[in-house]
């Protein structure tokens, strides 16, 4: 039954991909939401038995692993470069945001006597300055109850599909009217692969099945996994294999690995990256179960909710006063609320802009390396302020 479910797992994103190419509707919808929904009514309806979550962790934690390094094998440095000021502006105004909405909402949930909300206000700032690799480490650093971080992470996977839905669906268009259009690429500074750059971004995969194309994808993985190995023995060696550092790792190596003309010239790379990332899409929302957030508090639902769309709204409100452009906010609010690994899907709303992939992966690993503490700190400090009154 396992071998099955990972098939499924596996195979599902080229079956939406066929649909994405034969039906217009499908096309407008997009590969990444249908792999969404599929994942969500998968969970939620009993395809996918519950004794499958292992395989469905495995799976989707491969994936990503594989995925990150590969689709950043293609990037040109020199475009991040050009933006990398105001995409490190942004990240920090949409830390600055999300640690405002968890302090705002400390205060309402310790005045409505609502149980340790400093252990809430410290996992809404590790998991969405970075993502779920923080959210666990703080889990273990606070004691959190078990059931209580179940439930929190519950909520997160729901209304983070939510957002995630928004963000690849109408915020590009409210961002471009609110905020500054993202500067386009000079010609010289442009991003550039060597073979397939024309059809990088498109949604027709059936090159990776030709000849050329599986030995092209094969090398692509090959590489992938050498940097997954080292990465994680780094992480073994550093930290005892703590996710946060390897998944900065992945993505760092990913990076410096485009450096190699050789590597970069696997244009192949993305698209495959890209599928990855379609099978961990659909894995991991997959996952998220309606039955356990029933009989569960209603306050964590409120406390997530307002700590995600509140968090993006004021962020929002401090890049127009500070004048961040449309690209850079949502790339960057991408990757701190919902972590570097679906900066790829939102990069591909904006066009296939990979000047602002780069940023929003390289910001994102900033909220890796910095979400954790910073979660951790602030809820030590609210704890320390005492019991609700």
């Amino acid at each position: 039954m396992n071998a099955v479910v990972a098939l499924v797992l596996l195979a599902l994103p080229a079956f939406m991909l066929g649909l994405v190419h034969r039906q217009r509707w499908a096309a407008r919808v997009g590969t990444i939401v249908l792999c969404y929904v599929a994942g969500l009514l998968a969970g939620n309806l009993g395809l996918i038995p519950e004794s499958a979550l292992p395989v469905q962790k495995a799976v989707s934690e491969a994936a990503i692993a594989l995925a990150l390094p590969m689709i950043l094998f293609t990037v040109d440095l020199r475009a991040w470069r050009r933006i990398a000021g105001r995409a490190l502006l942004s990240m920090a105004l949409a830390v600055a945001a999300v640690l405002l909405v968890a302090l705002a909402l400390f205060a309402v949930f310790r005045a409505l006597g609502v149980e340790a909300p400093h252990e809430l206000a410290g996992l809404a700032v590790g998991v969405y300055t970075g993502g779920t690799p923080n959210l666990a480490a703080i889990k273990t650093a606070l004691d959190v109850d078990e059931t209580r971080y179940l439930v929190f992470n519950a909520f997160d996977t729901a209304v983070g599909a939510a957002y995630l839905l928004f963000m690849v669906g109408v915020a590009p268009r409210f961002a471009r009217r609110w905020l500054p259009a993202t500067p386009a690429a000079q010609a010289d500074a442009a991003p550039t692969v060597d073979a397939g750059a024309a059809s990088m971004h498109d949604e027709d995969y059936r090159d990776l099945l030709t000849r050329r194309g599986l030995a092209g994808a094969a090398a692509s993985v090959a590489v992938a996994a050498v940097v997954v190995g080292v990465s994680v023995g780094i992480g073994r060696l550093v930290a005892g294999g703590a996710p946060a550092l390897v998944i900065a790792l992945l993505a760092t190596l990913g990076l410096a690995a485009s450096l190699v003309p050789r590597v970069r010239a696997l244009a192949l790379s993305y698209k495959v990256g890209m599928y990855l990332i379609y099978v961990f899409s659909f894995a991991v929302a997959s996952m998220a179960r309606a039955d356990a957030m029933q009989g569960s508090d209603a306050m964590l639902l409120v406390f997530v909710t307002v700590a995600v769309f509140g968090s993006l709204a004021l962020h929002a409100l401090l890049a127009r006063l500070a004048g961040i452009d449309a690209g850079s906010f949502l790339v960057t609010s991408m990757s701190a609320i919902c972590s570097p690994a679906f900066v790829p899907l939102l990069a591909r709303a904006l066009g296939g802009n990979r000047a602002l992939l780069a940023s929003g992966m390289a910001t994102g690993i900033v909220g890796y390396a910095i979400g954790t503490q910073l979660g951790i700190a602030l809820a030590l400090a609210l704890q320390a302020m005492g019991s609700p009154p």
